[in-house]
């Protein structure tokens, strides 16, 4: 007799590839209208299936948790990131965590350079000038910038993403340093001619440019606070596509507003979508949407992950991206 198929919650619009795979495998109830859950349909979400593929919009804490029931057994999230979910909950009730590691790195590490080379050569104001049409034509003194070859990057983080952003510096002819919770292997080091900071102190202190790069936990929360960032030299830029809470965008603004530090390239908020709206007054900034994963190909990845992890939990295995307690 066939049993009965798992039934899985999608909180988001997801591409139509992987929705179509979904309900060709699952019985899937998908998301028509792509708007975040509020609380009351993710927790009726959470309490009448197997299964809840959720985003980063969606924030999953020990009270929904608790609320669950006993049915959810597996949270597939969608994305890399999993500080929206309290997994240590999740974990105290039975309820498995995966998520989509190594999905958009690449994707990501693209953006990371991208802010950078926006920043130091001012696209965006050249931008602006083109399109409200007030461009007046070339002159030896308009617009310049900087010229990033040669220059010291600051990698905080050297995880799969951070790795990737030193081999794209690398090939700018930039300078690769990191600081990170651990010290990565001398092969690595020397692939990537990289310089390994105990301090992360004495690091930011000497970089050109600094790449925040390192997931949000408790211990990188305000990681660049006001101290560390007042100890970046003058004519340096920061730049941060992995979590807004790494930055204490307060004291980022103030330093960017009064020139103690040169500018910012900033692709997250440390309030989700809501940036600090003093940043949208500096012309030495340039802030994004979150895009760093926007890539047709990357969500694609996304995806599939899902659908592995799915698919592997539904035969009786152990999903090949569990969230384990080592991880957090």
């Amino acid at each position: 007799m066939a049993r009965d198929r798992l039934s899985v919650v999608v909180t988001r619009r997801l591409p139509a590839a992987v929705e179509t795979r979904m309900s060709e495998l699952f019985d899937v109830r998908l998301r028509t209208d792509d708007t975040p859950m509020t609380r009351e349909e993710l927790l009726t979400a959470m309490q009448s299936a197997d299964v809840l593929v959720p985003t980063v919009t969606d924030h999953i804490d020990q009270r929904l948790l608790t609320q669950a029931g006993d049915r959810l057994k597996l949270i597939a999230n969608y994305g890399a990131g999993i500080d929206h979910i309290d997994v240590a909950t999740a974990r105290q009730r039975g309820i498995l965590v995966s998520n989509t590691p190594g999905a958009v790195t690449e994707d990501t590490a693209d953006m990371a350079m991208a802010l950078i080379l926006a920043v130091t050569r001012r696209i965006p104001e050249g931008l602006d000038l083109m399109q409200s049409g007030n461009w007046e034509g070339w002159a030896p003194t308009a617009l310049l910038g900087g010229r990033i070859g040669g220059r010291r990057l600051g990698i905080l983080g050297m995880g799969r993403i951070g790795e990737a952003v030193a081999r794209r510096a690398a090939a700018f002819g930039m300078q690769i340093h990191y600081h990170n919770r651990k010290r990565r292997h001398p092969d690595t080091e020397a692939e990537l001619q990289a310089t390994y900071w105990e301090s992360l102190d004495q690091m930011v202190a000497r970089m050109d440019v600094i790449s925040v790069n390192c997931p949000s936990t408790p211990s990188s929360f305000h990681l660049m606070n006001s101290r560390r960032i007042a100890l970046m030299k003058p004519n340096a830029i920061i730049v941060n596509t992995s979590r807004g809470e790494v930055i204490d965008e307060n004291a980022l603004t103030r330093a960017l507003r009064s020139g103690a530090i040169a500018g910012a390239g900033l692709d997250v908020y440390e309030h989700g979508h809501e940036a600090n709206p003093r940043l949208r007054e500096l012309s030495n900034v340039v802030l994004l949407p979150h895009m760093g994963s926007a890539t047709e190909e990357g969500r694609l990845e996304m995806g599939e992950k899902v659908l592995i992890n799915i698919k592997t939990f539904d035969d009786g295995h152990r999903p090949p991206d569990l969230v384990v307690p080592a991880m957090l």
